[in-house]
């Protein structure tokens, strides 16, 4: 960018291919849920009647939202109440989830499997909520800031720690939970007046939380605890427990992978033996990821490596780096990656711009201004590096409350409507050997080369600050094509040099894509997306 800047002088050379191995398309991931998505009970329904169109744009797999019993028929699910009730039960004001029925989401698993699109599993391990009735048991408060450090005396609480289920019964599992099948608690009905006072459980059958660093995260002293009833997986009945509830599920329900939630909370050894029971009974092959929501990327290596790299985490890091950049004023597009998951551990690195823990509202909200989430989402979706999820939010847009509008039925902001061009990109251009061009702080691009059977390519330009321009090698192969920018952002044809390179531009605060006129797939972007996911449901 700019007229005192120099191409490289070496155009850099693709490597030969060792084996000819088709290449498989890429995979994209869906985050299929927002914070404030209706609490109609027709998700299900509205994801089933989007996997065509889905899958036609490269989507490869859902993360559905938590899909257990909660406390209430509007609940989100991770105030969990009932694992074995995946809305079948009239249990809890209703028989079907906030998302809906068992009956619909097999449906949608049956959907998805028709077109190729997985589904993940947003499993809620840590804790549980609402309890049937009282159990008495000994207990000591703990400091919120240090839970090791104790500011009380032992003495009898009156807690919620009871459940049977009576809606399900011995249906799935006869476990009941008991006051010794859980480590702390954070109310007592004899003392209603110190709701949110962390009690940890004492007794003969319960071992007190987790060790940390060892088996949790160390933040607060030991992060045990976070809220509702804490799962004891030191108790070998919840243990057994949980298992077999992973073993019926894997068995009950279609799906490919698992999202865990919360897992710098509960028991990192219980989580090794659940993965190595679904690889030993089930095969390997399923994807696993966790929510270790940390701003330190020591900390979330270190839990890889405890994990023996079978897990990936979500790229917390790189979100962070997305916020400050939107809402500064000409930042180093340059450091865009830097101290990221997807730089340190690529492999185990699922990137993304935003979730429903970071949206607008929400305790963790981590403010991107809109015309960076283009940039963004190019960031994750179009380089060779993690797996991208995009978020159902910014797809489809948000149904944010208002003070006019507490309960809205559609959307109130987005959807991001170039989204589908670049999930298009991705699934046909987006391959190969990638060569960066991040010699300027406010523009900088990259091309993907390519692969033997997937030969088309793209040369990826942006600017977070004016009209921005690259000149890149695509290669002396390409020599007089015609490229334009599939995204439509910029009207100009440009012609590649005899010599394989070429001036390629972007608009101010913007991104474009350039690709070959003639590359196979160019018609698919004359597809509409239809964004208007909420009018399915209404005909159900």
């Amino acid at each position: 960018m700019g007229d005192n800047f120099q191409p490289p002088s070496p155009a850099p050379a693709q490597a030969p291919e060792p084996q000819q191995k088709p290449t498989p398309q890429n995979a994209t991931l869906l985050q299929a849920f927002e914070w404030y998505t209706p609490p109609d009970h027709a998700h299900f329904l509205r994801l089933s009647s989007q996997i065509p169109q889905l899958s036609q744009h490269g989507i490869s797999s859902l993360w559905i939202p938590p899909s257990c019993r909660a406390t209430s028929p509007q609940s989100n699910g991770y105030d969990i109440y009932d694992l074995y009730d995946l809305g079948e039960f009239d249990q809890k004001g209703s028989v079907a989830t906030k998302w809906g029925t068992k009956a619909q989401l097999l449906e949608l698993a049956r959907n998805g499997k028709e077109y190729g699109v997985g589904l993940y599993w947003d499993a809620v391990l840590n804790h549980r909520f609402g309890a049937d009735h009282r159990e008495r048991c000994k207990a000591v408060e703990v400091d919120a800031n240090d839970r090791r450090v104790r500011v009380s005396g032992e003495y009898e609480i009156d807690a919620w720690v009871g459940f049977d289920f009576p809606g399900r019964g011995d249906q799935e599992s006869t476990m009941k939970y008991h006051w010794y099948h859980f480590s702390g608690v954070d109310f007592n009905a004899d003392d209603p007046g110190k709701a949110g006072t962390i009690y940890q459980i004492l007794g003969e059958q319960s071992q007190g939380w987790a060790k940390s660093p060892e088996d949790v995260d160390g933040e607060k002293g030991n992060y045990d605890y976070l809220m509702g009833c804490d799962v004891d997986y030191s108790h070998p009945e919840v243990v057994d427990d949980v298992l077999n509830w992973g073993r019926w599920l894997a068995k009950e329900v279609s799906i490919k992978g698992i999202r865990f939630d919360a897992v710098k909370h509960f028991s990192e050894s219980f989580l090794k033996k659940f993965v190595k029971m679904l690889d030993g009974e089930f095969g390997e092959g399923w994807f696993l990821v966790g929510e270790f929501w940390k701003d330190s990327l020591q900390s979330m290596t270190d839990y890889l490596d405890r994990m023996d790299h079978k897990f990936s985490l979500f790229d917390a890091p790189l979100v962070y780096n997305f916020g400050e950049i939107s809402t500064s004023v000409s930042a180093d597009l340059r450091k865009v990656f830097d101290d990221t998951l997807v730089q340190k551990a690529p492999v185990c690195a699922v990137t993304l711009v935003q979730n429903h823990d970071t949206q607008p509202l929400q305790a963790l909200h981590v403010p991107i201004t809109p015309w960076f989430l283009p940039l963004g989402y190019a960031l994750i979706l179009l380089r060779e590096a993690g797996y991208p999820c995009v978020f159902y939010g910014d797809l489809y847009g948000l149904c944010t409350p208002t003070s006019d509008n507490p309960s809205p039925t559609r959307p109130t902001s987005g959807p991001v409507t170039i989204i589908p061009k670049l999930l298009l990109a991705r699934k046909l251009y987006a391959y190969g050997l990638q060569t960066d061009y991040f010699d300027y702080s406010t523009c900088i691009g990259w091309v993907r080369h390519g692969t033997w059977d997937r030969k088309d390519k793209c040369a990826v330009v942006m600017s977070n600050a004016g009209e921005g321009w690259k000149w890149m090698f695509v290669g002396v192969e390409c020599a007089g094509q015609q490229w334009t920018d599939v995204l439509e952002w910029r009207e100009e044809v440009v012609t590649i040099g005899e010599n394989g390179w070429a001036e390629f531009r972007c608009g101010g605060c913007s991104v474009s894509v350039w690709v070959w006129e003639g590359a196979k797939g160019r018609d698919e972007f004359e597809t509409q997306f239809d964004f208007d996911i909420y009018a399915a449901s209404t005909a159900k």
